[in-house]
Order: C-alpha cells, then structure tokens, then sequence
C-alpha cells in the first residue's frame, strides 16, 4: 500500500463548485450513457471515492453487494466523509459531498494528493440519478446516516449509533425514470473490480450478489505484476518474473511490469488514476518510446544486428509483449472522443525516464532474458520485412489491375459504403444460393473455400500469403494492420454468414480472431455482425414457419399443434436453402436478425481468442467445459 498521506481530511477540503439540476437533465454528459454501461458506472464512482482512501493509505478493504430489488451497497473501511459543518455552506460536509456537484476533497484541498475517478464527477451524481440513497459514516466512534431522493435530502444527518471502526457505507437504488433497465451484471462488475485491486497493489476487493449467491474476492499483493502474468497465463512466456519498476516523486508515479511471450500480438494496457486510458496517451508514448530505444541501444552495443537486417521499429519490439503502465498524478487532463487519452504532457518524460532507466538496468543485469527478448525482436524484425515485401506486392497487383477486386466477389451496385453490405459466406454453395436470392443493389457476396488461416498462430507474412485473408482484405478496401484506414472501408456492414453446426462456428471464430487482431477499428466502429440463420423449417398444410433455436421450436409446436401432418425440417447448412428462402430468414433487412460484434471489455477479449485458437490445450477444455451449459445449438 502507499505511505499514508497525513494531510487533513475535515470538512475544509471539501470545496464546492456547482448543484445537481445539469445532472438529471442530461445524465448521459456526465455518466456516458443510461445504458448498461453509465448503470454500472454509478457503482464504479462509489467505488472510486473508496479506492482514492486507499491510494491515501487509510483504506484495506471494499466490499460491494448487490441487493435484491436493484440495491447496491458499496463499503470501505476508511476514514469516513467528514461530517463537520462545512464553513462555505453551513452544512455537515458529507450532505455537500452528496447533494453538490464537484464538491469533495479531490479539487483543490489537501483531503488527496491524487484521486480517480471517471473526470472527478462525484458521488453526488450517483445521488442525484437514485430513486433512493442511503450514506453512513463510521467515524470518531459514531456512527451517522443520512437518506436522499433523487439528491434531495429526506432526513438530517444523525447520529445513529457508536462504532469504534471508521469508514463509509453508500447504499443507492438507480432511478426508474432514468435507467430503462437496472439490472447489473455480476460479470461486468467483477472485470472492472479485479482491474482495480490488480492496479492497488494489498487491497482486498470483495463482490457478492445476494441473489445468485456469487462472490468474488480480489487481493493481489504484487500488484500490477500479478496483473501482467494474468494476461498472460495462457500463453508461453519468454521470462519469469515479470520485468517490474516504479518511480514516486511529490506529485506523480509511474509503475511498470511488462513481459514477453511467444506469440504475435502486443497487449499495452496502461491506466492514469486507475482509469483505463483505451486510446493511451503521454504516458503510452514514453513507455513505447523508451521501449524502442532501450532494446535498439542494447542491440548495438552488443553487436547483434547481422549484415542486411532490417532497421528496428517500434512494432519489432513490441511483438509478443504484454505490459501494463500505471501512473497517478495530481491533475491528469483527459483528451480524445471518449476521454480516455491522457494529454499531460510532462508524463512522457517522467515514464520514458523511468523505463530508460529501469529496463536499461534490467537488460544488463539479466544477460540470458536479454538474449530471449532480442532474438524475438530480430525474428519480428525479419518477419515484418518479408510482410512489408507481401504487402507492397499486393498492392502493385492492386495498382496494375485495373478490376482488382477478387474474382469471386459477387460485388453490390451500391457504391456508399454506409449503406453497402457484404456478406462473408462459407462454401460455394452456400454462396451460389447468397448471389442468387440478395438484392443486388446493395448486398455484396464473398464466398470463403474452407476454414481461413488462424491468425492467432501466424506472422503477418503467412497471412497475407492465405489467398481467402488477401481477397478479404481486397474486398473490404480498408488494407490491413499498419496500413489500415476505416475511411476506405467499401462497406459498413460486414455479416459473417456461416452454417450453424461446429465447422460454421469454427469458421465463425477463426474470422472474429482475425478481425479483431488486424482490423480492430471495424469491430469498434460496430461495421462487424454475425447472421442468425434459422435452425428449422416447420411446414403445416400451406403455412411455413422459421425458428432459430430449440426453445422456439417447442413454442411454436405447442402453438400450432403436434400431429402427422406437420413436416420439421432441421437446416444443417446454409446450401440446403433455396435462395428465396435465404433472403427471407437471413438476408432481408425487414424480416432478418443479425447480433451487432462489440468488444465490452478488452482484457476478457484477448484472453478468450488466446484459449479459443492458441496453442494450449487444458485452457482451451477448461473453457468449453465451464460454457457449455451456454451453449444453445450444438450439431455433432
């Protein structure tokens, strides 16, 4: 834990900036969303304003609960809000706190040197978006509680008992009329929760839903470390321990651990005041920045560059490393579309001094780990030269032919990429019946031979060697990896149509992997969707009927009634449907389902593609056996 900050932490540092009237007006300004997304974000500010008592050194332990009827409790073990007159209000300091917003000890006072929280919105918001809230204070052997209605105190603050332990208790309803939906996923809830403790290095996280009965408890003493190797626990590692370095200094910290396994991918993750900072910033720039230059300076020094090796680039020796960056500074500015780009410009030095200086040291002193990590670098470094050949090859073949677009594109007249569809189709029959019964208009065909390339085990070189990956990549328009550019996209709608048995579904993932490794702003950007090919064709007399899963099968039996007349025929491949019949269950705007890909949480997303189509075995039977009872239509 953090050396206890001894600062005053009394109604005096609670400054006070604003009221909640903005809030209920336009909650999505200050919660992101009233989706599921700004739901669990109430929990997660709660939750904050308990992991900044921690960072202070006060705080060892959270518990969140989920009650029934859409309650949540969050409690700390910390010093509890101060409950004092504050001296710009004349009201006790926790009711300021709750009732104002931006009012609390990160703005300004000495209450915290360095706070998180999502842009410092407050606790105040969660109050002012419940129907009912609830506040205790543990502190200087009382006990105190104070209720609200959306913001609205409904009781003074008061004494309700003695206690001799400190701390706070928040519990809150989320408000109806704000919230379409107020039920919080368990799941959700625990990533982010985990992701926390990971990053407070001894603070015990505990998660419990009274109604499932679930509960998890995180405690990581080695913190960010026990974080890298979590991320990389299905994966063969080059070198153990993880490498790890920190630096404090008055009003920063900077804490490091990274480490190099065998495959292909780079996985950063870096955080500012525990927020996950997805489009990275000054402090992912010093690290990338030293990161280059340390290995580059340690390869020369060391003579071990042959004759007619490629220069080094930043994405050599980034291959195959796991890393996770965590700084904490006083006044952190967030930038970009969903500020999460930390802008403070004097974090580039401090981290690129930090690792300069910490892996340099490294390098030296572990000669054999060295080793392990160049001749990975100098690998990637060859690989990506012969990639740089395929890739400047394809795009001379692009260049000289004047249709190059692949043969077996079946391409749309459409030529707006924003109302253009193209449909990846397993098989030649399946995509014969796809050519035939789609509106050519604005439905493209690209029928796929086999199974694609598993990226998840390939060099970008024997990728873009697979003739299925390179007519993708020709068809979509977009180029691939480091020349990827979404605004040449020729379609904003890529449908991955496959049969619904095991190969459709292996099919299915192989290209979910390689999107999401090579082409990760499609999935962001939402251009990716899975088709929902019906299951069975139920025909009675001259009616027809389509379902999509067993279940509605029995419902529509039990509907219609079962008897000898009634003919079910169960759809093993997409080629066993005539083309009328393909556009009307699958392709059909008005009458098809299609399931939109997104990526909720990045860290569970990688893990889930390395035990799907990695090398390792037990991960990959551990998973299957855990899901299987998820499973909704399995053909063997």
């Amino acid at each position: 834990m953090p050396e206890k900050n001894e600062a005053r932490y009394d109604a005096s540092q609670i400054q006070v900036l604003e009221g909640l009237e903005p809030v209920r007006l336009r909650p999505g300004m200050y919660i992101g969303s009233t989706g599921p997304r700004g739901l669990h974000h109430l929990v997660y500010e709660v939750v904050d304003n308990s992991i900044d008592e921690a960072l202070a050194g006060y705080c060892t332990a959270i518990e969140v609960t989920l009650h029934p009827e859409h309650m949540v409790e969050v409690k700390d073990n910390g010093r509890g809000i101060p409950v004092e007159i504050h001296p710009q209000v004349g009201k006790p300091a926790v009711e300021v706190v709750m009732t104002m917003l931006h009012a609390g000890g990160k703005f300004g006072g000495e209450g915290y040197k360095v706070s998180g929280g999502l842009h410092g919105v407050g606790v105040s918001v969660v109050n002012a978006l419940s129907e009912w809230l609830e506040v205790e204070v543990r502190r200087g052997g009382h006990v105190y509680r104070q209720t609200y209605r959306r913001g609205e105190p409904t009781s003074d603050l008061a004494v309700v008992g003695d206690s001799d332990e400190t701390g706070t208790t928040v519990r809150f309803i989320p408000d109806r009329e704000i919230f379409p939906d107020r039920t919080f996923s368990f799941d959700t809830l625990a990533q982010r929760l985990r992701e926390l403790a990971f990053l407070t290095r001894g603070l015990k996280i505990s998660l419990k839903d009274e109604v499932s009965g679930q509960e998890n408890v995180y405690q990581f003493e080695g913190g960010i470390e026990e974080f890298v190797r979590h991320l990389n626990k299905n994966k063969d590692v080059l070198h153990e321990p993880p490498i790890y370095f920190e630096r404090r200094r008055e009003d920063a910290s900077v804490e490091v651990a990274l480490q190099y396994n065998d495959g292909y991918v780079e996985n950063i993750f870096t955080y500012a005041n525990n927020i996950h900072t997805q489009e990275g910033g000054a402090h992912e720039a010093g690290f990338k920045t030293a990161l280059t230059r340390v290995i580059g300076d340690y390869i020369r020094k060391n003579n071990l560059l042959k004759n007619g090796d490629p220069a080094l680039t930043g994405e050599d020796v980034r291959e195959g490393l796991v890393a996770v960056v965590s700084v904490k500074l006083v006044n952190p500015q967030f930038e970009g579309q969903t500020k999460t780009k930390l802008g403070n410009p004097e974090m580039r030095s401090f981290v690129d001094a930090v690792v300069s200086e910490g892996l340099g040291t490294f390098l030296d002193e572990n000669p054999a780990v060295a080793r392990r990590i160049i001749d990975k670098v100098l690998a990637a470094s060859r690989a990506r030269e012969a990639a740089r050949r395929a890739r400047e090859l394809t795009r001379r073949k692009s260049a000289l032919e004047v249709t190059s677009l692949p043969g077996k594109l079946a391409d749309c007249t459409e030529r707006d990429p924003a109302v253009a569809e193209l449909f990846l189709v397993e098989g030649d029959s399946a995509g014969g019946s796809a050519k035939q019964g789609r509106d050519r208009r604005f439905q493209a065909i690209l029928p796929l031979r086999g199974k694609i390339l598993n990226v998840e085990k390939a060099r970008l070189d024997k990728i873009l060697a697979s003739e299925e990956i390179r007519a993708m990549i020709t068809a979509l328009g977009t180029g691939i990896d480091e020349d990827f550019d979404l605004s040449k996209a020729r379609y904003h709608k890529v449908i991955i149509m496959t049969d619904a048995d095991v190969d459709g579904a292996h099919i299915r993932t192989l290209l979910l992997t390689f999107f999401y490794r090579y082409m990760p702003q499609l999935v962001e950007s939402g251009y990716v969707y899975i088709a929902q090919p019906p299951l069975y064709r139920v025909v009675k007399g001259q009616e027809e009927h389509y379902t999509y899963s067993d279940r509605e099968l029995d419902e529509l039996l039990k509907k219609i009634g079962r008897g000898g007349n009634i003919d079910v025929q169960r759809y093993k491949g997409l080629g066993e449907m005539n083309p009328q019949q393909l556009w009307e269950t699958t392709m059909n705007p008005k009458s098809r389902t299609v399931l939109q890909v997104s990526v909720a949480d990045a860290l569970e997303a990688d893990n889930i593609f390395t035990i799907l189509m990695g090398d390792k075995v037990q991960p990959r039977r551990e998973f299957i056996q855990a899901n299987a009872r998820l499973v909704r239509n399995l053909d063997i």
